[in-house]
């Protein structure tokens, strides 16, 4: 993640704004309708970001595991309503922060404004690749391109949610893996 160097000093004071949650696999932390107040770091585990169509199936945007950060972003920021669920997937250990917490130490630690900056950076990289990369793809293009860019989902995560994530029916992703 971040390389920036921060002092003992400033570390404990940010280590002390985050606590400890242990969570059961398929557990839901923020629903649509909630108002998001905490951003999470993945210790152990696996968080995703989700939405749940007109149709009643599920479309993944995003997931995070060890080493990264994730909540529902637009309505931490703005305060209103998720408009999407966010649900550990394994078992997972997380540390997170309240949002007063989180803006008292973008606004008074410049390292944590940093790592703050490269989150944002690094996730809106992310969405553009995945944007853009998928504009045109057929099935075998998508799988190709999450072998190439996020490996570790085909590796962790189900064929259910994978393939919601892809945008193709799990018998589609099932049948282009099996051509692989």
């Amino acid at each position: 993640m971040s390389k920036c160097e921060i002092s003992p000093v400033n570390f404990e004071q940010i280590k002390s704004c985050f606590k400890l949650l242990k969570t059961k696999r398929n557990e839901i932390l923020i629903r649509y309708d909630q108002v998001c107040n905490y951003y999470y770091f993945i210790n152990s585990g696996c968080i995703r970001i989700f939405t749940i169509t007109k149709d009643g199936s599920e479309s993944s945007r995003y997931f995070a595991f060890e080493g990264n950060f994730a909540t529902a972003l637009p309505s931490f920021i703005d305060q209103k309503p998720a408009e999407e669920y966010v649900q550990t997937i394994e078992k997972s250990e997380l540390l997170y922060i309240s949002r007063k917490d989180f803006y008292h130490l973008v606004e008074t630690i410049p390292e944590f404004l940093k790592i703050y900056t490269e989150i944002l950076e690094l996730g809106f990289i992310t969405a553009q690749k995945r944007i853009y990369g998928f504009q045109g793809f057929d099935a075998m293009e998508k799988l190709k391109w999450l072998i190439s860019y996020q490996p570790q989902l085909l590796l962790r995560i189900s064929n259910r949610m994978v393939a919601s994530y892809l945008g193709i029916s799990p018998s589609t992703l099932s049948r282009v893996k099996a051509k692989l």
